[in-house]
């Protein structure tokens, strides 16, 4: 989630607490199973709950699909909505289903996520997606497949930009889901005649995503925006070599102390996790580690890979990576791991680049007039 959502949430009151992406909904760690945790030890807590929950697709039952119905006089020809917790489609598909047979829901769905219908729509190699809000890894209580007509299964690059063309042609400050909802729309519209009506729901604003898909950097580094191209002469020339440092490597069954041990040792800014075969599985940094303990999340005597960070910067050399884009993704990020991928996407880590590297290697190419 957005950095943005958490300091709104801080600047509300609220403590936070992170839990790891990449952790199944009934992993000990996913966000679902401590939530349920800490209702149980924290007194007087309420536990919410919007994926089982009837009060949710209730509310759009009640809400959200009559203030549509009331402003197309009760004649749609087909609406299309996010699928997330979805009470929303599940809502609104019931109402609308009621009072207009004939209109057509249809459900969107990132690919990486499960809730579409048939399951062979849900067949990708996709483990994790940028777009928030839509998409889960388990069919939530209140999901009700049976008012969904259709599903569209939706991509990143395509959605994120979608959300950027609805903010710059239109006007509408809306989020990446939006982006998704818009794409699917397209889709599916095109089997609609003239003059029948199609309502797309917008359900997220900009506000959570300044520092994600608005961000021209963000949308480059992740391929799902071409780089932007500066007039300098080292710009478009591929990483060298003499730029990328070598990277410390750690296994991930050492402890915590263990890697603030060799970080101190080789005076590095990251070290590379790997398992037995030497393909990485995360980084480690001090930065990280200090945060962990300091906010009382855990403590050196954790395994190694409760300080692991899943998600970094990294180009692969056989992608070629220009300078220029080096150069973006430290507009962000405090390093980049350069690693080589194998034909089974096996990576493994060759290096790392700073901000100083690059500065010293293109200086050095000026001097030598590269």
């Amino acid at each position: 989630m957005s950095d943005e959502k958490v300091n709104t949430l801080i600047a509300l009151g609220a403590e936070i607490i992170r839990t790891p992406t990449e952790a199944a909904w009934d992993s000990p760690d996913s966000n679902i199973m401590v939530a349920r945790r800490l209702a149980k030890e924290i007194p007087d807590a309420v536990l919410l709950d919007q994926y089982n929950n009837p009060c949710n697709p209730l509310a759009h039952y009640d809400g959200t699909a009559e203030e549509i119905l009331w402003s197309l006089d009760d004649d749609i020809d087909m609406v299309v909505i996010g699928a997330g917790t979805s009470g929303t489609i599940s809502g609104i598909g019931h109402k609308i289903k009621e009072r207009c047979p004939k209109c057509i829901v249809v459900g969107v769905d990132p690919y990486g996520s499960i809730l579409a219908q048939p399951e062979d729509l849900n067949k990708t190699d996709v483990q994790i997606y940028e777009v928030e809000g839509i998409g889960y890894d388990f069919l939530p209580n209140v999901l009700d497949r049976t008012v969904i007509d259709k599903w569209i299964k939706t991509e990143d690059k395509a959605s994120l930009n979608m959300a950027r063309r609805l903010i710059k042609e239109e006007g509408l400050l809306c989020g990446g889901s939006s982006g998704s909802a818009m794409w699917g729309a397209i889709q599916a519209a095109k089997t609609l005649k003239e003059g029948q009506k199609c309502v797309v729901l917008l359900p997220d604003n900009i506000r959570n995503y300044m520092t994600k898909f608005i961000s021209d950097q963000w949308m480059e580094v992740r391929d799902f925006k071409p780089t932007v191209k500066r007039n300098l002469q080292w710009w478009e020339n591929p990483l060298r070599k003499d730029i990328v440092q070598p990277i410390q490597t750690i296994q991930h069954t050492s402890t915590p102390a263990e890697a603030l041990s060799m970080l101190r040792k080789s005076n590095a800014p990251v070290l590379a996790i790997v398992d037995d075969k030497g393909c990485i599985t995360g980084v480690f940094t001090a930065d990280n580690a200090r945060k962990r303990i300091a906010n009382l999340m855990g403590s050196t005597a954790e395994p190694l890979q409760n300080f692991s960070i899943k998600k970094y910067y990294k180009v692969d050399v056989a992608d070629k990576p220009t300078l220029g884009l080096i150069s973006r993704i430290l507009d962000i990020a405090p390093f980049i791991v350069v690693t080589q991928s194998d034909l089974l996407h096996n990576e493994k880590p060759l290096g790392v680049v700073t901000a100083d590297d690059l500065l010293l290697g293109i200086t050095a190419g000026q001097a030598n007039g590269n």
